[in-house]
């Protein structure tokens, strides 16, 4: 390698993410029809009734609520729909309690 740091395209990253975003979402709603737009709906309830907090929080609070998918790496694709429809937005992290060796959490509130 010549000392020389391999190739990074942070595009190819994102494309690649979304890519995998968009299959997990699918087969969710092929498990469970539906659960897209009901957890959607249960975030931008739970961010209206309880101002900004961790994803991993609203997660299991969704969950415990009955709306439950297949994986809940399923909720990945509703944060950033929500996040790309401009209705919710990043405004902190935080330590996650679940998910060993995972990065750090997002804290979501409604954009204001």
């Amino acid at each position: 390698m010549n000392g020389e740091l391999p190739f990074f395209d942070p595009e190819s990253v994102e494309e690649e993410r979304d890519r995998a975003m968009a299959q997990v979402g699918t087969h969710a709603e092929e498990r469970r029809p539906g659960f897209g737009e009901a957890a959607a709906a249960f975030v931008l309830a739970y961010l209206e009734t309880h101002g900004a907090s961790p994803g991993e929080l609203i997660t299991v609070e969704c969950s415990e609520a009955g709306i439950r998918p297949h994986d809940d790496r399923a909720f990945g694709p509703v944060y950033m729909r929500l996040a790309r429809e401009g209705l919710i937005e990043k405004v902190g992290t935080c330590r996650r309690e679940r998910g060993h060796g995972t990065a750090g959490g997002n804290i979501w509130d409604l954009v204001k």
